[in-house]
């Protein structure tokens, strides 16, 4: 059995130095959801483009103002840490970077979490818990997993009304088929996909 050491117990997840380089070239301000969500998507092609995960990423940003706190994207493969997805690491990243555990904290103002596509499972629930008042995705549906081939797990049936009782609005199908088809891309380009146990049910 190995020792228990500080340095084995940390975990440590930050973004490819590629999104560093591309955070600093954005505009402070995002003023419509559909410029909010091109650059998460442009961001979910080049993550998996450059092999530093897969097509997927997030985008934290004031609701009404759209200012950008951060975008995340998917980091489980480089990190050996299958919770890392684009929503984790978005919405981490945005609370460390505002010294807060909630992102709808007395004085803020209120957060959007931006999605190209409706969040799994985990991320669901993380999505519930972080804090945010409203999520935008880019779709619902069966698409994202006929085309990728990954798994987003089980979702409520009433996950709109659930987002409600917590008082998150929803805004459906911003530039829909521009994400279908970065999704469509990274199935061309033959990546593997990973699931746990590979989608197997033994």
């Amino acid at each position: 059995m190995s020792k228990f050491s500080s340095a084995n117990t940390q975990i440590a997840l930050d973004l490819p130095d590629w999104a560093i380089e591309e955070h600093n070239k954005l505009p402070e301000f995002f003023q419509t959801n559909e410029e909010r969500m091109a650059t998460v998507i442009e961001f979910s092609r080049i993550n998996f483009q450059r092999k530093t995960g897969g097509p997927f990423a997030a985008g934290i940003f004031e609701k009404n103002s759209g200012k950008l706190v951060v975008i995340g994207v998917n980091r489980v493969m480089p990190f050996n840490c299958s919770s890392a997805h684009a929503e984790i690491m978005a919405i981490s990243l945005a609370q460390k970077l505002l010294g807060v555990y909630d992102l709808g904290a007395e004085g803020l103002p209120a957060h959007q979490i931006v999605v190209n596509w409706r969040p799994c499972t985990m991320c669901f629930g993380a999505v519930l818990w972080s804090g945010v008042r409203s999520l935008v995705i880019a779709g619902d549906g069966p698409e994202l997993e006929e085309i990728t081939g990954f798994d987003e797990g089980p979702i409520h049936s009433e996950w709109r009304k659930e987002l409600g009782k917590r008082g998150i609005t929803l805004t459906e199908d911003i530039l829909r088929e521009k994400a279908i088809d970065a999704y469509k891309e990274f199935a061309a380009s033959q990546e593997f996909v990973y699931n746990a146990r590979l989608g197997s049910s033994e």
